[in-house]
């Protein structure tokens, strides 16, 4: 997404778990867009992330938290504790730190978009991603509700992204992951759709369509 908001005249400014891959987004792109490794799990610092980019950059325009994990393919009850705490604290606690710390300084300024991503499975289940399932189901929920408590100049949009041929869907769907699109040409459908959501589409459950 990041080359196609830059492409349209866009100032990015992101993070990611990955020190190397947030390296290469900044060296490729450089200012006025800017990167951060950030572990958005952790309240303490999604906080001092959100200080530096407020005070360098005000509030933003839109707002995207699509940072997730997913658990091993198996049934809930052979998943031990760590591994179903890791999943909603990255994507659901994840959600609500950075919402809790950019969110105040958009609603004062009455202006603003957050787009959640969720999944197919924030709305439906399967069997061996029951924790995966209820972190998005939960997302999904939050949302809606972040939604009723904004002024009717801002949305907050619960938004499936569709199937992506990504590292974690091939962690779940083997080989069959292939027949999906890549994140690149999903991109090219998906930043559009994106760019088009306003205050109208707040609280609606909305999916990409599928690229062409």
């Amino acid at each position: 997404m990041v080359e196609k908001f830059v492409q349209g005249g866009h100032t990015v400014v992101g993070c990611g778990r990955d020190g190397r891959a947030v390296k290469r987004l900044q060296d490729e792109h450089g200012e006025p867009h800017e990167f951060y490794a950030v572990d958005v799990a952790s309240d303490t610092a999604v906080k001092s992330w959100a200080s530096v980019v407020l005070a360098k950059y005000g509030p933003p325009d839109l707002l995207i938290n699509n940072a997730g994990v997913i658990n091993r393919n198996a049934m809930l009850w052979e998943l031990d504790a760590r591994e179903f705490d890791e999943v909603m604290q990255v994507n659901v606690r994840g959600v609500a730190n950075v919402i809790r710390h950019f969110v105040p300084a958009m609603r004062a300024r009455k202006r603003g978009l957050i787009v959640n991503f969720t999944s197919g499975w924030g709305r439906s289940a399967d069997a061996e991603v029951a924790p995966y399932c209820a972190s998005k189901w939960a997302v999904e929920g939050l949302t809606r509700a972040l939604a009723a408590e904004l002024p009717s100049t801002m949305a907050a949009i619960p938004l499936n992204p569709g199937i992506i041929n990504t590292d974690m869907l091939r962690s779940c769907f083997g080989a069959s992951a292939s027949s999906y699109p890549s994140p690149e040409v999903w991109a090219r459908t998906a930043v559009p759709y994106i760019l088009k959501l306003s205050a109208k589409d707040t609280g609606k459950p909305l999916t990409v369509p599928v690229p062409a």
